[in-house]
């Protein structure tokens, strides 16, 4: 048994994920043994002034030695450790990048848009799909939405677009954006008549469970548009308060 790390910095939080790997009936199958979250929020930083602050390079440097050591203690064998959105547009994102090298030895890569549409469609290609079905995976982060279509289990075609919670609380998402992650959408699913959706990310995640609904159980427009009339009710003291919502969760779940 292999024990694996994957360290994702995004732009609402950065996190760990501690998992084993087996090899059974020769196919590989993992185990997450554990998860950690840490909601630095990046992309208020880079998204509005270009640049990671002193202050949250400094927090961000702590938690990447914090996790260092965490995976010392689990003797993990492996690491892959990415930024995405946040670190993307940062100017200062490489220097971020070597001083991580300097204080922690991590090897850390800010990987491009579409390297992360690749990732993450990657990590899901094993789930059982109906391979009479034409999918769209859409998954939803502070950043960047990255979309991806599958036909018969198989992706064709993948983009990333600059438009994600934190972006959008920010202000800093813009119209053209959205026009060509629409043009896109229609162009590469007009082909296909019966089409599903896969939502992944933490919101969308969230939302899930607030509908409970059951693992692998479609969720419909209208428990949606319900939940969302729901969270628009409540102020953002409320959400979290009343509805037991993390800070950091309140105020990105209806941007």
């Amino acid at each position: 048994m292999l024990r694996y790390a994957a360290i994702d910095i995004g732009s609402n939080a950065v996190r760990l994920l501690i998992a084993d790997i087996s090899k059974q009936d020769g196919l590989y199958k993992y185990k997450k043994n554990t998860l950690i979250r840490v909601p630095l929020r990046l992309g208020d930083d880079a998204f509005l002034d270009q640049n990671i602050s002193p202050k949250k390079a400094g927090d961000l440097v702590k938690t990447m030695l914090a996790f260092k050591n965490l995976m010392d203690v689990y003797h993990v064998t492996e690491y892959l450790a990415c930024a995405t959105s946040a670190m993307r547009e940062a100017k200062n994102g490489e220097d971020i990048v070597k001083l991580i090298k300097e204080e922690t030895d991590l090897r850390l890569e800010i990987i491009e848009g579409q390297r992360e549409a690749n990732i993450i469609y990657a990590n899901h290609i094993e789930q059982d799909l109906d391979q009479s079905k034409t999918y769209l995976y859409i998954d939803v982060g502070g950043g960047s939405t990255e979309l991806s279509v599958f036909f018969k289990g198989a992706p064709i075609a993948s983009k990333s677009f600059n438009i994600g919670t934190i972006r959008i609380l920010d202000n800093q998402d813009k119209e053209e954006t959205w026009e060509e992650m629409k043009s896109w959408v229609k162009e590469h699913t007009k082909a296909y008549k019966q089409l599903a959706g896969i939502g992944t990310g933490g919101n969308i995640n969230k939302l899930f469970r607030m509908a409970d609904e059951k693992d692998g159980a479609p969720m419909s427009l209208q428990k949606l548009n319900s939940l969302y009339n729901k969270l628009t009710s409540y102020s953002l003291k409320e959400r979290i308060h009343v509805l037991g919502l993390n800070p950091d969760r309140a105020d990105v779940i209806i941007p």
